[in-house]
């Protein structure tokens, strides 16, 4: 692994209740037990062979319990044994989706410093992974793991790494899995995470009370961050109080007994909020990937972004919702389905869609604010930009830019969901339109190209859901050209055929004549040059129908090149001599002097060295009307090999003196 990639590696993040502010409560014996079964000898190494695979150590509890925290501290602890760096990943979104693991493996890959291949399918991009870290010696943490088929795919090739995997349950179907199962914080670890928020001396003045809370939690972590908070957030409120109402508080039918302490310093916090805001809590359960901002509040609420602001943070304190860099907060993944489960009790499903539509406009608007302030001062985006409210504008393209990069995790699922409802197609198509943009427009189509490839996909699947034959064709062509640059010539043929059938069905022009032409290419790519021949020739059949002189010049030339990989000479200069002639009549010097150097080539290849000089030297001569340096060095020097050839090693040298100064120049 390269320097670059380590320092491309992303370290652990907290992602569970347990540890705050860079403190962690209790769980020694766990970690102590962990560290030791890194140690003891796996069932290779006591069978006499050394290990094909890592090590995988198991934190398994229910959510809320501090797994995830307990894998943080874990890692925290051991990155100084592994020098090739710490990994993580989430397998498992907040609201309980799985994450693609294909979309796992991009992440990885992004934090290694390796480009993930547009479009490639979810085992080529685990076995780059895998790749990647063969011969390394890295500690990969996966978190919230469904099943052992999320872990799987991401155990490298090596026995020197370590993964820590962590999950509701057992990973079965992984050979020498080490478990290390949570229960509650053991009495002294729960009180200390309750004063951290409280504060010592609440906990100091009535320490038995303290104890008795905790005990009432299960020494959930989870639950004892929300009473926390809210002894924070309520300083005359005495530790005594809060065990007595919460002891007071009914439990509610549907609870599963396991989760019950969650669930009732959850409703115990909740009933605490005014009304607006709870209306905002509960809200956020739409907040895609379980990430939200001040906008995503005023969306969804409809009020302001400086009092979603506020809002957000008094609920960081409160401990529903985890503060991330830049304004970013995170719904726990222990709380996403108490929210959901309250927004349908209480929230009409008008109400709601109303909400997401709210949400999926000033996505849009943002986008639309990102891409335009890339564009030049005193164009006709920049001035519609600045009309738009201050919070909808960004003060330049760095900041535009870090908000992409930011924000592309909950972009990226917000497009993703906005797809699946079905009932919000049209802002959807404007959602992903507005998102491709601002991609191409901060990180070029190439870089963003495994990015684009999935939004492509995406807008296919709402044109074909509402037959909408312009967009379905539009986006089949740019999938299959993604699929052609990375080398996937017949999923790009097969992609550019269908695109035809929808181009014809929409009646549209540009999209028949580009998948015709296209068509040809990918046989050209394949090395069927009959084929080739036959699809460049009817779409130029079509530009000619349309007088479109310039494209037909272009697919002149392309016939051009067909014939002379196939060794038709003969139709190889007449097709570029049409080029040439397109081109001349449209003025477009530098292409007739390219045409001109591509007839030149063509008439070598034939065996007519004298004839190949005489155009050569016109083409010289039309480069250099059309100023184009690059083109006269590279004839100049295809004179003089073919002088060469002739004999004349004299005016060879003087053609190879005449491309090294213009090359210098």
């Amino acid at each position: 692994m390269t320097d670059q990639a380590l320092d491309a590696v992303d370290r652990v993040t907290t992602s569970d209740a347990g540890r705050t502010a860079g403190h962690f409560f209790g769980r020694q014996r766990e970690l102590k037990a962990l560290r030791a079964d890194i140690e003891r000898a796996g069932l290779d190494t006591m069978a006499g062979r050394k290990g094909a695979r890592p090590r995988v150590l198991l934190i398994a509890g229910k959510p809320g319990s501090g797994r995830s925290a307990l894998a943080t501290e874990l890692a925290g602890q051991l990155a100084a044994d592994y020098p090739d760096g710490v990994l993580n990943a989430r397998l498992t979104t907040p609201g309980g989706d799985r994450v693609p693991t294909g979309d796992t493996a991009r992440q990885l890959l992004g934090a290694l410093g390796l480009p993930a291949p547009a479009g490639a399918a979810a085992d080529d991009l685990t076995e780059l992974v895998r790749e990647a870290l063969a011969g390394c010696r890295v500690l990969l943490v996966l978190d919230d793991a469904a099943d052992a088929a999320q872990v799987d795919p991401f155990l490298p090739d090596v026995s020197d790494s370590l993964v820590v995997a962590v999950s509701t349950g057992p990973l079965t179907g992984i050979p020498d899995v080490r478990p290390c199962t949570l229960g509650g914080l053991d009495t002294g670890s729960a009180v200390g995470l309750l004063g951290h928020f409280a504060g010592a001396v609440r906990i100091t003045v009535d320490p038995r009370t303290a104890e008795a809370l905790a005990e009432e939690c299960g020494g959930q972590p989870a639950a004892l961050v929300l009473l926390g908070g809210r002894l924070a957030a309520t300083p005359k409120l005495s530790v005594a109080d809060v065990a007595q109402q919460f002891r007071n508080l009914p439990d509610e039918a549907d609870e599963p007994a396991v989760a019950r302490p969650l669930a009732r310093a959850f409703r115990f916090v909740y009933a605490s909020l005014p009304q607006p805001a709870a209306r905002i809590l509960r809200l956020l359960a739409l907040a895609p990937a379980g990430l939200a901002d001040a906008h995503t509040a005023s969306a969804l609420a409809g009020c302001s972004v400086s009092a979603a602001r506020a809002t957000l943070e008094d609920f960081a304190g409160l401990g529903l919702l985890r503060a991330r860099p830049e304004g970013q907060f995170e719904v726990p993944g222990c709380l996403a389905p108490l929210l959901s489960a309250l927004m349908e009790a209480q929230d009409r499903p008008g109400e709601v869609q109303l909400a997401r539509a709210r949400l999926l406009e000033r996505t849009v608007r943002l986008l639309q604010s990102c891409r335009a302030v890339t564009d030049p001062d005193g164009s006709p985006s920049r001035r519609k930009l600045a009309g738009l409210p201050r919070t909808l504008r960004f003060a330049n393209v760095p900041a535009a830019a870090e908000w992409l990069r930011l924000r592309e995790p909950a972009l990226l699922a917000s497009a993703r969901l906005a797809v699946a409802d079905g009932e919000l197609d049209t802002l959807a198509r404007r959602l992903v339109a507005a998102f491709v943009r601002a991609l191409t427009a901060h990180r070029g189509a190439e870089a963003a190209a495994a990015e684009l490839y999935g939004l492509h996909q995406l807008v296919l699947g709402v044109a074909e859901r509402r037959g909408l034959h312009r967009e379905q064709a539009a986006a089949l062509l740019n999938l299959a050209d993604l699929d052609a640059r990375t080398g996937r010539t017949h999923d790009a043929l097969t992609r550019y055929r269908a695109a035809l059938d929808a181009g014809r069905a929409a009646n549209d022009p540009y999209a028949t004549g580009r998948a015709t032409e296209s068509v040809g290419g990918a046989y050209q790519e394949l090395g069927d040059w009959q084929r080739a021949c036959d699809w460049y020739g009817r779409a130029l059949s079509q530009r000619q129908a349309r007088g479109e002189l310039a494209d037909e010049s272009r697919l002149y030339g392309r016939l051009g090149a067909v014939h002379t990989y196939a060794g038709h000479y003969a139709d190889a200069l007449r097709s570029w001599r049409a080029a040439v002639a397109g081109y001349r009549r449209v003025g477009d010097l530098p292409a007739q002097a390219r045409a001109l150097s591509e007839v030149a080539r063509v008439q070598e290849y034939a065996g007519r060295p004298e004839e190949s000089l005489r155009t050569c030297t016109e083409a010289v001569e039309w480069a250099r009307r059309a100023d184009d340096v690059r083109l006269q060095a590279a004839l100049h020097l295809r004179l003089a090999d073919t002088l060469e050839r002739l004999g004349d090693s004299a005016a060879a040298q003087l053609h190879r003196g005449s491309a090294e100064r213009l090359l210098a120049d």
